[in-house]
C-alpha cells in the first residue's frame, strides 16, 4: 500500500520531574512532545516511522475529530508501548521503530495533532528522546484501470469453414507419421550392409559366367 509523508512541526520536549526537584536525585524520568501539522487538514495516519534512543517505553495521544458539528479530543491510541525489553540495558535502545496503524487502540482518521509521551524508569542514562520522526497518511489508491472486452476475453483465432474442412484430422496425421517412421526403421535395420560380388556364387567364382563377360 502507498504512503505519503506529511509535513509536521515537532515541538521541543517537555520534561515531567521523577524525585525531589530541590535536590540532584530530582530527575527527568518522562518527557512530552507534541507534534502539529499546521498546513495539512485532519488526515488519516498510516505509519508513525523515529529513531529510538534509550527510551524505555512509548504511549501516544492523538487529537481527532470525531465528526464535523463536535469539537476535537484527545484519545490514547498507544499505551506503554515497550522499546528497550530491560531499560537497564542497551537493547533495542537505538532502534529504528515503525508503528502501523493496525497497531492502535482507537481509529486514526481525522488526526490533527499527535503527543508523544515517553518513558525512562532506569537512572543509568543521562537522557533518552526519539530522533528522525516521520508520520505518514495513506496515499491516493491507484486507479482501476478497465480493458475491453476482446481484450479481456480472447477468442481463438478461427479460419473459414471451407478451410477447416479442406484439412485433415491432425491426430490422425501425426499417427500415420509415426507408423511410417517405425517402418522405415525396421526396414533399415534389416537391409544387409554386405556388398554381393557379381560373379561370387557360394564364395568361389563361377566359370562360365566368367567366360561370357
Amino acid at each position: 500500500m502507498s504512503r505519503v509523508l506529511v509535513p509536521c512541526h515537532v515541538k521541543g520536549s517537555v520534561a515531567l520531574q521523577v524525585g525531589d526537584v530541590r535536590t540532584s536525585q530530582g530527575r527527568p524520568g518522562v518527557l512530552v512532545i507534541d507534534v502539529t501539522f499546521p498546513s495539512v487538514a485532519p488526515f488519516e495516519l498510516q505509519e508513525i516511522t523515529f529513531k529510538n534512543y534509550y527510551t524505555a517505553f512509548l504511549s501516544i495521544r492523538v487529537r481527532q475529530y470525531t465528526s464535523a458539528h463536535t469539537p476535537a479530543k484527545w484519545v490514547t491510541c498507544l499505551r506503554d508501548y515497550c522499546l528497550m525489553p530491560d531499560p537497564h540495558s542497551e537493547e533495542g535502545a537505538q532502534e529504528y521503530v515503525s508503528l502501523f496503524k493496525h497497531q492502535m487502540l482507537c481509529d486514526m482518521a481525522r488526526i490533527s495533532e499527535l503527543r508523544l509521551i515517553l518513558r525512562q524508569p532506569s537512572p543509568l542514562w543521562l537522557s533518552f528522546t526519539v530522533e528522525e520522526l516521520q508520520i505518514y497518511q495513506q496515499g491516493p489508491k491507484s486507479p482501476s484501470m478497465t480493458f475491453p472486452k476482446w481484450l479481456s476475453h480472447p477468442v481463438p483465432c478461427e479460419q473459414p469453414a471451407l478451410l477447416r474442412e479442406g484439412l485433415p484430422d491432425p491426430s490422425r496425421v501425426s499417427s500415420e507419421v509415426q507408423q511410417m517412421w517405425a517402418l522405415t526403421e525396421m526396414i533399415r535395420a534389416s537391409h544387409t550392409s554386405a556388398r554381393i560380388g557379381r560373379f561370387d556364387v557360394d564364395g568361389c567364382y563361377d566359370l562360365n559366367l566368367l567366360s561370357y563377360t
